[in-house]
């Protein structure tokens, strides 16, 4: 418990403790992005680009946990530098799907070669037995999580 006796123990909060995690790790990303003139967002779109070609705005800003209207205006930055490249009219209602150029390509290379010692280096003390067993254990606290959220935005409260 907390001092006072009201609220989270942050000693034994997992939450905490994620987020920690995950505050330490953005710091890491940003110190090996920031040489190649990138940010962890800028990484982001980038790397989702690459593996999914073609996405929107909303799309992009979901999968980089942005507001769309900062991914649009990252998005403007990285058409105008050369990295990707949107089609000036969209085939179908307002989306206008974004493509990596050879620029965000080569970019991207050298980003992902320093996001991948981040990602060594915080696994670097574990196992691979170890390895295995965290990533199983995120990916079912996030599932849990969007189940439980999907539940009680539909109105299924049991």
């Amino acid at each position: 418990m907390s001092q006072d006796g009201v609220g989270v123990d942050l000693e034994t909060s997992l939450g905490y403790l994620l987020k920690e995690a995950s505050s330490a790790l953005r710091t890491a990303m940003e110190a090996v992005l920031r040489p190649l003139g990138m940010s962890v967002t800028h990484y982001s779109c980038l790397e989702l680009l690459a593996q999914r070609p073609g996405l929107s705005n909303s799309e992009l800003a979901r999968g980089a946990f942005v507001t769309r209207q900062s991914m649009n205006v990252l998005l403007q930055a990285l058409e105008r530098d050369g990295y990707v490249a949107r089609q000036a009219e969209a085939r179908v209602g307002k989306v206008l799907p974004t493509r990596l150029t050879p620029r965000g390509r080569r970019s991207l290379e050298k980003a992902t070669v320093a996001v991948r010692s981040v990602e060594v280096r915080m696994l670097g003390g574990l196992t691979q037995d170890e390895q295995s067993s965290a990533f199983t254990i995120l990916r079912h606290m996030i599932q849990s999580l969007r189940y439980d959220n999907e539940s009680e935005f539909s109105g299924d409260n049991g």
